[in-house]
């Protein structure tokens, strides 16, 4: 979906295609037939965009294959798709029984990640439409924090994305297409805040590479939009795109039944980190069923899961969402008189992982709510003076 800013650019708006698994090319050619297509056609609208995620299997098919790369170009024009961003933090299994720590492997510090994200910006600027000059890739943040310390963190902002920062100007030059790369700050990672981020991207110094801010994320770490927005674009730090999601909330974490409520989101597949505040500062656990675990975190406070909750449907009381941190941080990314970024995605993966009362019963059920959330996204737009184009 496509909007006019008030000053005369496009902003792009598209859902994650992750949330639908598929390692294969012939699992991602079914994804835009079985669910993207379908989504579309609830919305009315002849084309919509998708945040593709294309697993290592698939992004190889692609990358070895031209006629299978002009061959999934054609089926997304033929379903009325379009494609200006990737998502490539998962390198693959993301839809496997328990993804949990996988999702961080390889890192940056690995040069199947540098080779990987590579490979997705050539295939990004053969995939976007002849009127888009500029494509996102999202990326994970250097990689988990137990894996790196500061020498490694430094040399991977050094090398591996200085590296690609040279390649994707030689893309340009060779394709006139510019692709930038997103690094996109997760609580427990290396880079977990916004504030983690600029050191390392000032070292890269490349306005290829940039900063995805999730705004789940930035919930669940506790960030002020405001402050946080301002630091990055003081240090120069561009923002590729954002993706729209809201994390769990729970303001009352000491009660039983509030902790009864958050026990049914806590599940084996996806790790959903918990933050609390206190007064010395920011405290948090790996998982939810940690938090939940007696005295493994202050609950004098309210608490914050990495759990994607559906941006039109919060959880029951007494738990909620972060949907009003979403609102604060896309008012300040395009509801101003230059937007911040121009690609927005939205980002819930978690439609399986939710209680089993919560969950999409059919293929129906989840292109209805996925559906959902375009149309709120649309209209916090549309709020902000956006106009929506054909």
């Amino acid at each position: 979906m496509r909007f006019r800013h008030p000053d005369g650019s496009t902003v792009h708006l598209a859902y994650c295609t992750n949330v639908h698994p598929a390692e294969t090319l012939d699992g991602v050619l079914a994804q835009l037939r079985d669910h993207c297509e379908p989504v579309r056609k609830r919305l009315g609208r002849d084309r919509i965009g998708i945040g593709l995620w294309l697993a290592k299997d698939a992004a190889r098919a692609l990358t070895t294959d031209p006629a299978a790369l002009r061959g999934l170009r054609a089926e997304l024009d033929r379903r009325g798709l379009e494609v200006v961003t990737l998502n490539g933090f998962p390198y693959e299994g993301f839809g496997a029984d328990e993804v949990k720590y996988r999702v961080y492997r390889p890192d940056w510090k690995e040069p199947e990640r540098l080779a990987h994200t590579t490979d997705l910006a050539r295939l990004l600027a053969a995939l976007l439409p002849d009127d888009v000059s500029e494509g996102s890739v999202s990326t994970l943040p250097l990689g988990w924090r137990t894996r790196f310390d500061d020498t490694a963190a430094a040399t991977a902002a050094r090398t591996a994305l200085i590296t690609l920062a040279e390649r994707l100007d030689a893309l340009e030059e060779l394709t006139g297409k510019s692709v930038r790369i997103a690094l996109e700050p997760e609580p427990g990672c290396t880079v977990e805040t916004t504030a983690d981020a600029i050191r390392p991207l000032v070292a890269v110094s490349s306005s290829r590479i940039g900063i995805c801010v999730d705004t789940c994320h930035l919930a669940t770490s506790f960030e002020e939009p405001g402050p946080a927005l301002h630091a990055l674009t003081t240090a120069g730090i561009t923002i590729p795109k954002a993706q729209l999601s809201a994390a769990l909330h729970a303001e009352h974490p000491h009660l039983p039944d509030v902790r009864e409520a958050l026990a049914a989101f806590a599940e084996p597949r996806f790790l959903h980190q918990t933050r609390t505040r206190t007064a010395a500062g920011l405290r948090g656990t790996d998982d939810l069923h940690e938090a939940l675990a007696a005295d493994a975190l202050p609950d004098g406070a309210p608490w914050r899961a990495h759990f994607h909750v559906p941006l039109h449907a919060p959880p029951a009381p007494p738990l909620t969402s972060t949907l009003p941190v979403l609102q604060d941080t896309l008012a300040r990314l395009v509801g101003v008189p230059a937007p911040l970024t121009r690609h927005l995605e939205v980002e819930t993966y978690t439609w399986q992982a939710l209680p089993a009362e919560l969950r999409p019963r059919s293929r129906a059920h989840l292109a209805d709510g996925i559906a959902a959330e375009l149309t709120l996204a649309r209209d916090l737009l549309t709020d902000l003076g956006l106009k929506e184009l054909p």
